[in-house]
């Protein structure tokens, strides 16, 4: 069972704080076939307590520093104050963290302790898109990205404001577990298992002035048929509109065009198909809708890091014994249901 510490710290916002609680503590969260050892670690508590939020909240917690520096992934949620300076405490705890291995993770405004601690030097990072010039300023040796949704260096890893706790909650579930178990969750949250797009669909105008129609129609719609051509004709035909509207429609709501969108669901479809499968890359890029194993390999490497096969060793490593059929069978449908990829423009 891994070890998840989350940090607390006094005048937090505990909206952050709320969401790793509910996804990693909540037991009507299945998360089989595994869960978290989950700690909440309170750092410069008075037994253990610290208020948050302007005092409207508290948490009380037995844990404290030294169970966070030994945990195998660390959550930062949040950081009261981005104009001051993390407590001390919190940031030797996180330098200790990582230099034993630990995965250490910030939601929101947490970037700034990591910063503090060191742990973005030379790195890009995220945060809320409104806190991204102070972190850029106060933190010159660091790259900021304020259009993606998380960041993932591996054993660092950044998220941006508010809501998008919940998506890097599912990407470290989907790291762990399996592509799977994070759909599994994210439909359990009734959330989307992976938002396309990035900050910049919510800058300044996270609603548009006019309300559209939802284009969840479409999207389900093009998601059971990964594996045809097409087009955006035809998602437009569709939905009714002329391919013009539909682009705008598509770039107002997920902050991407409707081809990569397209791409990015084959690319998930494919992942889950090396994780639950022994098909051939070529079949894998057939039902994906990818073509060729060829093609199939320039993009996943493009957009994941690693190749086709290399990344289903890593995940079949400790398996007996795969899958090996679709259409139908073992619960993989052969149609395409969605699944996921890198929002645009992110490192995964």
């Amino acid at each position: 069972m891994p070890s998840l510490a989350i940090a607390v710290t006094a005048g937090m916002p505990f909206f952050e704080l709320a969401v790793p609680c509910h996804v990693f503590g909540n037991e009507r969260i299945q998360l089989a076939p595994g869960r978290y050892d989950l700690r909440i670690c309170t750092i410069g508590a008075q037994e253990g307590e610290v208020a948050l939020a302007g005092a409207l909240f508290s948490t009380r917690t037995t844990h404290g520093a030294e169970e966070l520096v030994t945990a195998d992934t660390v959550i930062v949620p949040a950081s009261a104050d981005v104009h001051g300076d993390p407590p001390d405490e919190l940031v030797a705890a996180l330098r200790e963290a990582h230099r034993r291995g630990a995965r250490v993770v910030s939601f929101c405004s947490g970037a700034f302790a990591l910063a503090a601690a060191g742990l973005l030097d030379g790195r890009t990072a995220t945060t809320h898109w409104k806190y991204a010039d102070l972190l850029a300023e106060r933190y010159p040796t660091l790259t900021v990205d304020p259009s993606v949704l998380y960041v993932d260096h591996g054993d660092v890893l950044t998220g941006a404001g508010a809501t998008a706790a919940i998506d890097v909650c599912l990407h470290l579930i989907r790291e762990d577990f399996g592509t799977g178990v994070a759909n599994s969750v994210a439909r359990q949250l009734v959330a989307p298992a992976h938002r396309p797009g990035g900050q910049a669909q919510y800058v300044e105008t996270p609603l548009p002035e006019h309300r559209d129609d939802s284009l969840a129609p479409v999207l389900h719609w093009a998601t059971e048929r990964l594996r045809e051509p097409l087009t955006v004709a035809d998602l437009a035909r569709y939905a009714h509109t002329s391919p013009r509207t539909l682009i705008r429609r598509f770039h107002a709501t997920t902050g991407t065009t409707p081809m990569q969108w397209l791409q990015s669901q084959r690319l998930a479809r494919a992942r889950e198909l090396l994780e639950s499968t022994d098909l051939r890359v070529d079949r894998v890029a057939e039902i994906a809708g990818l073509g060729t194993a060829a093609n199939l390999r320039r993009h996943f490497t493009r957009i994941v890091g690693v190749p086709p096969a290399d990344y289903r060793r890593t995940y079949q490593a400790g398996r007996a014994g795969g899958v090996g059929r679709v259409d139908g069978v073992d619960g993989v449908d052969g149609v395409g249901r969605v699944g996921r990829a890198g929002p645009a423009g992110q490192a995964v």
